[in-house]
């Protein structure tokens, strides 16, 4: 039987990080990868998206040109075999540099389907392999309901969306979380007759009523959006049928499955959930006491690549210690990149008691960058707590909203309080300077309010 120190099942990007920590300290391991190599970022999530998502907004801009008074020589079209081969031409060169990272590791680099036999025992391809440490990252699927299979290439999922040589005639997008609303929009923006669908009543996780209003006004102003609906997808032809409505394709986008089913995790000998997941500490990634790592979104916690890549880091660290260590966690960040973003950063509306936080908000309708720009649609909340100040979190519908959820985001992680960030410099004309009404409105809630300019150290109170 082969012996080896780490058995690493997995070459997202969890696995590839926690491969490079375990690189540090030993060449003793093996990585096992089933399907195609790539991350799912590179390969079918966050880069081909967004190579979709900029054609759409340049494409979108053209309805500024009469109020910006620019005359364009000839109509603007959308070439969409064009659009898909470009998306699938960054995607490849994406996917290239991620597979720079095991095309050197000659036989360490295993393709083939594990399956977990034991604590510290791995099959793959009819081999067995005893591991010290296992680091199990799989990542995950596409969800797609039983019955939906049967609409055949009617239907697509994240997975080989991007693949399409040409935009569809229509689509309905079933899911208006990350991936349905941003996939919505730049398929409607490129010409997509496009209508979304969403059981929950709310999109992308929004829990804060005056962003989510804002979101379904915004967002549905460029297309059709039916929240709290059930929705019966029927064959019609060569087409779909939903609601009297009929389309050429169907985007599933209603959320991702570990890729954990085949992996054989009852072997480990420990309880698992109603999703067939086993215990996991977030600051360790260690399974139950075993020197077992599960990392990335096969563990369920927090699919975003910046989360799995630090679960993979965690894992590949603790794979080689003696005892595991614990590392503390970022700050929640999320971003849906539809334009205006959707963003939170730390706490959301809905985790927060209401006695103790100051909700401050502002409106983007009368910003001065954001009217300037013909981007003036949105609004952000900022929660703090009542007594400290403490920033807590934030939910925002904003142009330039990734970039306000990385300072919110700072702050909340560095514990910073509204008057830290008041006291910062605030340029004009910039989007920030919403953000600052937001403090303010959210000082003005606090059982004392503080001052935005500091008097100097050692100066004596007036």
């Amino acid at each position: 039987m082969e012996r080896k120190r780490v058995v690493i099942i997995g070459a997202g990007t969890a696995g590839l990080t926690a491969l490079s920590q375990v690189r540090r300290r030993t060449d003793d391991f093996v990585i096992i990868n089933h399907g195609p190599y790539g991350t799912t970022c590179a390969r079918v999530g966050c880069m081909p998206s967004k190579a979709l998502i900029e054609a759409a907004n340049l494409f979108h801009k053209r309805l500024l040109y009469r109020e910006m008074g620019i005359i364009a020589g000839e109509p603007a079209a959308v070439d969409g075999a064009a659009v898909m081969a470009r998306v699938r031409r960054l995607r490849d060169r994406f996917v290239k540099g991620v597979l720079e990272a095991t095309e050197n590791l000659g036989e360490r680099n295993i393709p083939g389907l594990a399956t977990i036999l034991g604590p510290n025992l791995v099959g793959v391809n009819g081999r067995e392999i005893q591991a010290d440490s296992i680091i199990i990252a799989p990542g995950s699927v596409p969800v797609v309901p039983g019955p939906w299979r049967e609409l055949g290439n009617r239907l697509l999922t994240s997975d080989n969306l991007f693949d399409l040589e040409d935009l569809p005639r229509s689509m309905a997008v079933i899911g208006l979380g990350a991936i349905g609303l941003e996939m919505a929009q730049a398929m409607s923006r490129l010409g997509v007759h496009v209508e979304g669908f969403d059981a929950a009543p709310a999109m992308a996780g929004i829990t804060d009523p005056e962003v989510g209003q804002r979101a379904v006004e915004i967002l549905g102003g460029e297309f059709p959006i039916r929240l709290e609906t059930q929705v019966k997808i029927e064959p019609h032809g060569e087409e779909v049928r939903i609601e009297n409505a009929t389309f050429h394709k169907v985007l599933a986008a209603v959320g991702r499955n570990p890729h954990t089913e085949r992996l054989g995790l009852a072997n480990l000998g420990v309880p698992l959930d109603e999703k067939g997941l086993p215990p996991v500490n977030p600051l360790t990634m260690q399974v139950g006491e075993m020197k077992v790592f599960l990392a990335g979104d096969a563990n369920g916690r927090a699919p975003i690549l910046h989360e799995a890549a630090d679960d993979g880091f965690i894992a590949g660290r603790n794979a080689l210690e003696e005892t595991p260590r614990e590392y503390c966690r970022r700050a929640r960040l999320g971003i849906v990149f539809t334009s205006p973003n959707i963003a939170v950063a730390g706490a959301r509306f809905s985790e927060l008691n209401p006695e103790h936080t100051a909700v401050g908000r502002a409106d983007f309708r009368n910003q001065g960058r954001a009217v300037t720009s013909g981007e003036n649609h949105g609004i952000i909340s900022v929660y703090a707590h009542t007594d400290t100040g403490e920033i807590l979190g934030s939910e925002m519908i904003a142009p330039g909203g990734e970039h306000l959820a990385h300072i919110l985001a700072w702050a909340v992680q560095q514990r910073q309080t509204v008057a830290d960030l008041l006291r910062m410099p605030f340029y004009h004309p910039v989007l920030e300077e919403a953000l600052r009404s937001a403090l303010r409105n959210a000082a003005a809630r606090m059982k004392k309010r503080p001052d935005e300019v500091s008097l100097c150290p050692g100066l004596p109170l007036e």
